[in-house]
């Protein structure tokens, strides 16, 4: 089925083309609001990378699933967006790490789960960037080793050391700044 639409997609037939965007247009906007962390910038990106996959989609190699080649797209464009945004970014970024209530939102968390997954969310984006894209790739996306590896342009054997590392450091920074998840991260934990 998306064969057929990616090669009538070819042909400029836009319903085709609004098909494919429908199908994979939530997993490229979440993809790209968890690299940038916001909303706004993550709609650019994903409307970008759908500009771009059209204009590249006769060269696409339809034997490979289509999710990966967007999500990277989707990865390096946020890459690019990030590198751009220079100082002020970077400014922000050590503002929101030393000063970590202040990234938290006002309202109140109306129950426990809501509070573990955003901080959850707060522990993944202390990693550098190619830790956070693995995890979210893998997890938060649930794409399996070998789509992650295609996304990211890596072996599955890279990504599962990388993985593994992204995780390591993941716990450090959970056990570290986010006790609220240790239980959640490790049930059989007897703090």
């Amino acid at each position: 089925m998306e064969i057929e639409l990616i090669q009538r997609a070819c042909e400029q037939d836009e319903g085709a083309c609004q098909a494919l965007v429908d199908q994979h247009r939530d997993a490229v906007f979440r993809l790209a609001y968890l690299l940038v962390g916001d909303a706004a910038d993550a709609e650019d990106i994903a409307q970008e990378t759908f500009i771009r996959a059209f204009r590249a989609l006769d060269r696409f190699d339809t034997t490979r699933n289509l999710r990966p080649w967007l999500l990277q797209i989707t990865a390096n464009l946020a890459r690019n967006r990030l590198r751009s945004i220079s100082r002020y970014w970077s400014a922000l970024k050590r503002f929101r790490f030393y000063y970590p209530d202040h990234s938290m939102p006002s309202v109140e968390f109306q129950n426990q789960q809501q509070a573990e997954s955003h901080a959850l969310w707060q522990a993944v984006r202390r990693l550098k960037t190619p830790e956070q894209e693995i995890i979210y790739l893998r997890y938060f996306l649930e794409l399996s080793v070998n789509e992650t590896a295609e996304a990211l342009e890596i072996r599955s054997g890279t990504v599962k050391s990388r993985l593994h590392r992204a995780l390591k450091q993941l716990r450090r920074v959970v056990e570290q700044d986010f006790p609220l998840l240790v239980e959640e991260w490790n049930p059989n934990h007897n703090g």
